[in-house]
């Protein structure tokens, strides 16, 4: 059972958080509708879409905020009970500093379940939408198109185009090497490829296909075939935030297939995937420093541990991307670069505590 003081500050935390949503989330959207609006306008959007796109704008950005907006909601409220001497008057009712912090624990994984839910399907989803809108309404002809795509597609294909055009489906110099044991058995090219969304076939214009013979080669020319291959159109139009508009089964379903093929984007995806479950823990841990920092009054006030706080939690957003961006350009650790954050900040919430209990 929840006693008096737990439902208090539990109010108080639940309340002060989603405030604090309600009031920043307007801003972010207007900021970015002053961005675009001009491209909007003259693109001609309909308002439905729009709509759509800013609801999910909302959930995306609100669930890479959480552990933010956490944090600073907690050190808001947790600082006017400090001020009003509320938190002396717990502490010195007989309630440990341990009791005093169970109703902040029972907020943190409340607002964890959330996050766990909204970064593993909902926010996925949204992330989609906000991307698709992004591409389909405000990015230009010119940035449509992909350059240079090599793709490993299993252990024995290969493809390579020059240049795709997203949006009309069709690439040039497209060819498909077939190597088993380190030999090219056989290999297709084309001036152009081009895929048939009718019956998801593709058109090959001045098809060559070479067979390696031991002794000659058997050369094969056709100024146009329609044929199918085993590789998706996704294959070769790869998309940097493929992995965020994934739920969590089809991401780790995604993954494996990427690591089958050899693909060079794994750690951009691995990075994605452990986040996942790191931002719902990094609730915790920044609830608990949140917590140390604003329970004890200070001279200056709010003011002071306001800006302790909002010191902190940008060092955290710092560190989150740095070693996020490393990971994704390099051979560092994913599970390292995502983790790593949450393991100083958590010897920081260990040693924080500490000091704030005596």
């Amino acid at each position: 059972m929840l006693s008096i003081l737990d439902r208090y500050i539990l109010k108080k935390f639940l309340g002060t958080f989603f405030m604090l949503l309600l009031m920043f989330i307007p801003i972010g959207i207007i900021i970015n509708l002053a961005e675009k609006i001009d491209k909007i306008l003259e693109k001609e959007v309909p308002f439905q879409d729009v709509a759509l796109y800013y609801w999910d704008f909302t959930i995306y950005f609100a669930n890479l905020l959480f552990p933010l907006f956490l944090f600073l909601s907690v050190i808001w409220f947790t600082s006017k009970l400090a001020n009003k001497t509320e938190i002396i008057a717990f502490l010195s009712s007989g309630v440990s500093y341990y009791r005093f912090l169970r109703p902040y624990i029972i907020g943190a994984i409340i607002v964890c379940i959330i996050s766990l839910f909204l970064g593993m399907y909902f926010a996925p989803q949204a992330s989609k939408g906000y991307n698709e809108f992004i591409y389909k309404f405000l990015t230009s002809k010119k940035d449509r198109t992909q350059k240079n795509v090599y793709r490993q597609i299993n252990d024995t294909d290969f493809i390579y185009v020059s240049y795709f055009n997203v949006k009309k489906k069709s690439g040039n110099d497209f060819t498909l090497e077939h190597i088993e044991d380190s030999i090219m058995k056989y290999k297709i090219s084309a001036n152009r490829i081009v895929f048939n969304t009718e019956d998801s076939t593709y058109s090959l214009y001045n098809y060559t296909k070479r067979t390696i013979g031991k002794d000659n080669d058997i050369l094969e020319r056709k100024p146009k075939l329609d044929t199918t291959f085993t590789f998706d159109l996704d294959d070769l139009t790869p998309v940097k935030y493929i992995a965020e508009t994934l739920n969590y089964i089809e991401l780790n379903k995604f993954i494996e297939k990427e690591k089958a093929r050899g693909s060079s984007f794994i750690n951009r995806y691995e990075v994605v995937r452990n986040k996942r479950w790191s931002i719902p823990v990094s609730i915790f841990i920044l609830t608990i420093i949140a917590v140390a920092v604003s329970s004890k009054k200070r001279r200056g006030g709010m003011g002071v541990n306001l800006a302790i706080g909002i010191g902190i939690g940008m060092t955290f957003v710092f560190f989150d991307k740095i070693f996020g961006t490393i990971a994704s350009q390099s051979n560092f650790s994913p599970i390292l670069a995502t983790w790593f954050p949450n393991l100083v900040f958590g010897i920081l919430a260990i040693y924080l505590l500490r000091n704030a209990k005596r």
